[in-house]
């Protein structure tokens, strides 16, 4: 089985829902304190033993790319203050062995439309597609898992995890599958958004994927979907038609950052988790929050 060594990061949406602090900074480099929220799926990617990273940028995303370019000038100034350590984190956020290429979707087509521009730079390889919204958190991260799982399943592997009823028809839904000795689900369609009484499952796909070049061509000839756009997932939809895609359970905890709830759960749980930070914070909350559970008034 080929070794799946590039990731696409689909990164080109306006984030619209983070207006106006979007309007001139990419969505993607929001901080969750210190680090953009692109990195961390950067950094998953690479420690799934990816070695391309391949981002599919807009018109307004140059500052992507800056962040992952070398800047010897800052590099240079925190080496004549003292500052070392700070020249290293900025020189590694993308390590020696790792290459970016960056390619433009010209029009705001669509997921699937996203995925379909990153093919010159793919070939004919198997790739990882990772959503830098969905930002994940554990021991196990879902990349590392969706490459181990292609190793046995050949063919296009989705993370999922079960969902509140309610929420369905914010995710791509599966339509129900067995699950086999390895722990993979046999998926047989995925509805997108379905209303609450439509849906055929509670089981979810998220922001995680591998797939074989042939994507490609199932995305070059898809008619447009919901809201007129390719939609990657009429295309899952279509391969696991043709029994040609799996799923397995999301084994990290997500953080749905293109919310601004979830944004903000993930900048506190990261905050709690922090050494430097967690004292304080705890300390702060404890004195914002009365007995019966209510938020103090600012005094």
């Amino acid at each position: 089985m080929p070794k799946i060594t590039k990731a696409v990061f689909p990164v080109a949406g306006f984030g619209t829902r983070f207006l106006p602090a979007t309007k001139a900074m990419p969505k993607e480099l929001l901080p969750i304190i210190d680090k953009p929220i692109v990195q961390f799926a950067v950094e998953e990617a690479i420690d799934a033993g990816i070695t391309e990273l391949i981002f599919v940028t807009g018109r307004n995303k140059r500052a992507v790319g800056d962040h992952f370019d070398t800047n010897l000038e800052l590099e240079n100034q925190l080496l004549s203050k003292g500052k070392p350590e700070l020249r290293d984190m900025v020189r590694n956020i993308v390590p020696q062995g790792v290459s970016c290429i960056f390619v433009r979707q010209p029009e705001p087509l669509g997921l699937g439309h996203a995925v379909l521009c990153a093919a010159p730079a793919v070939g004919n390889e198997p790739f990882a597609v990772l959503l830098a919204d969905d930002l994940m958190h554990g021991p196990i991260l879902p990349t590392s898992s969706l490459v181990e799982a292609f190793t046995k399943a050949g063919h296009a592997i989705l993370s999922v995890s079960e969902v509140e009823p309610q929420d369905v028809s914010k995710y791509g839904i599966l339509k129900g599958g067995t699950q086999d000795e390895n722990g993979l689900i046999h998926v047989k369609g995925l509805v997108e958004k379905p209303k609450q009484e439509d849906a055929p499952s509670n089981m979810a796909s998220f922001g995680r994927y591998v797939f074989t070049s042939e994507v490609f061509d199932i995305l070059r000839n898809l008619k447009p979907g919901a809201g007129g756009e390719i939609q990657l997932a009429d295309a899952i939809d279509l391969l696991a038609s043709q029994g040609k895609v799996s799923a397995i359970l999301n084994p990290s905890t997500r953080y749905d950052c293109g919310d601004k709830f979830g944004y903000l759960t993930a900048i506190v749980d990261f905050a709690l988790r922090d050494p430097a930070y967690s004292a304080r914070l705890v300390h702060y909350l404890a004195g914002r929050i009365d007995g019966d559970g209510h938020t103090k008034e600012n005094r």
